[in-house]
């Protein structure tokens, strides 16, 4: 009892010390991040000053809704209100989804916010894929709701984590995070796997995203899309995806093919070869059936605007 007293006291200074420096930490942006064209810009997360413009918005609203629903007001104040940076903030609700008999929260609390302390370009993503769940799914109402509730986006956060882990070496914990998530969202991404930022998963459910798969800037995507693989270890076997581009429910792409930018791949559609930049694939196997003009090319993408049934009205057949 004693031993695991002096535990739980060592982790919890841990934990107090990573959230000290998130409060000490400056708001100055990560030269190294290269974003795409399309979708939220970073000028759009900060603001004079450094203001955090998605963690105020996010706490406006947690205390909105806490006088709403006084049953929900401790779990506001919890999960949101009673932290200083959405760092903490996410950390705390993640740990408490996470946690197994195989690591408790307070460990899982720690981990997350080690990770995001070390990964300076963490935060800037973190507020980018809040902003695209807000931006593209209607059904959001509050920006709580998706630090709260939804779970492609909390499986993705989970997954940046992970993949931390997996760069620098820690293959055992990547995986152990990626089983939890795998377990407790539905969805599966190997640690391994490369996502840009303002990555929206809507729905979620049988998501499979395999080890060396690439996931541009402002891509969307549905429930049950497979990005599988094709080939041997120790090679490319999964597919790249460009920048603002759509998956469709259900889409399955397999083998290292290149989808390009802007591209819309059709619900169910099987894709085993490349897909061109401003095309639109569907079909068993996939075909393209139009194309966007060069002229239109300026305009929002599919994977922004989440109108997959008028979408043939902007192409060329």
């Amino acid at each position: 009892m004693i031993v695991s007293y002096l535990i739980l006291c060592l982790l919890f200074q841990a934990t107090k010390f990573a959230s000290a420096l998130f409060i000490q930490k400056s708001k100055v942006l990560p030269t190294t991040l290269k974003l795409s064209t399309c979708g939220v810009q970073i000028n759009s997360l900060y603001g004079e000053g450094g203001q955090d413009i998605v963690w105020e918005a996010m706490r406006q609203d947690a205390a909105m809704e806490a006088s709403r629903e006084p049953l929900l007001a401790s779990f506001m104040h919890g999960a949101i209100l009673s932290h200083s940076s959405l760092e903490n903030s996410l950390a705390f609700h993640m740990a408490n989804l996470l946690s197994s008999p195989a690591m408790g929260s307070t460990q899982i609390q720690a981990l997350f916010l080690e990770v995001m302390d070390k990964d300076y370009n963490f935060g800037t993503s973190l507020r980018m894929d809040i902003r695209a769940v807000l931006d593209r799914d209607p059904a959001v109402k509050t920006s709580p709701d998706v630090l709260l509730y939804f779970k492609g986006f909390q499986a993705l956060q989970t997954h940046r984590v992970a993949h931390w882990l997996w760069k620098t070496g820690r293959f055992t914990l990547a995986l152990f995070l990626y089983s939890r998530a795998n377990t407790v969202f539905q969805i599966d991404i190997h640690p391994g796997a490369k996502f840009g930022n303002g990555v929206f998963i809507d729905h979620g459910t049988g998501v499979v995203i395999g080890e060396t798969a690439i996931v541009g800037d402002n891509v969307s995507m549905l429930h049950k899309v497979t990005l599988g693989g094709s080939g041997n270890k120790n090679v490319v076997r999964h597919p790249q995806i460009g920048n603002c581009v759509l998956l469709g429910a259900g889409a399955t792409l397999l083998g290292p093919i290149k989808v390009g930018d802007g591209a819309h791949i059709g619900a169910c559609s099987m894709v085993l070869e490349d897909v061109p930049e401003y095309s639109v694939a569907v079909g068993v196997p996939a075909k393209i059936i139009a194309r966007r003009n060069i002229k239109d090319q300026a305009r929002d993408s599919p994977a922004l605007t989440m109108e997959t049934n008028q979408l043939l009205n902007f192409y060329d057949i």
